[in-house]
């Protein structure tokens, strides 16, 4: 049985050590990183799973981002420790967010990630859409929590300025 809970900054230093064990050294340099420096996450849908000791099983985060000028989410990292993966953690987590985030008003989210995994939440291939390099079009996916969100919705995407 797993909790989820907004993640707190007690959370923080968890959360980063997750990262850091789940992801490849230099996951900082990725493009999507850039796009999260100096923003806030969006702090109402970062989760965290913990087991019934407490401990971290999984962590999910999200970011303000700007696609043609217009305000999309994008979805990431998600991580599950490697002792819990093939649990359903991630699917949970994802599951979770995106009510939340629909319930908050957010219209789009983006993310980087392989349409196999992702389109079983209804994640499709982006048009138009352009990540910073290097990253390869075929990855760049999103999904729309509002019908027609992503329609006409194309270009750069941005940093959302805090």
């Amino acid at each position: 049985m797993y909790q989820l809970e907004e993640e707190t900054e007690a959370d923080e230093w968890e959360v980063e050590a997750l990262y850091d064990l789940c992801f490849a050294p230099g996951r900082e340099a990725l493009s999507s990183y850039r796009l999260r420096e100096g923003v806030p996450k969006v702090k109402d849908l970062c989760l965290v799973a913990r087991d019934e000791d407490g401990t971290l099983a999984a962590a999910i985060r999200y970011w303000p981002v700007r696609v043609g000028g217009r305000e999309a989410l994008l979805l990431g990292p998600v991580a599950v420790h490697p002792t819990r993966q093939g649990e359903g953690l991630a699917a949970m987590l994802i599951r979770e967010s995106l009510i939340l985030a629909r319930g908050l008003g957010w219209e789009r989210v983006m993310l980087v990630g392989d349409a196999p995994y992702y389109g079983r939440f209804g994640f499709a291939k982006l048009e138009g859409v352009e990540m910073p390099p290097p990253t390869n079009p075929d990855r760049v996916l999103g999904l729309d929590l509002r019908p027609g969100a992503w329609l006409g919705v194309a270009g750069p995407v941005e940093k959302a300025l805090p």
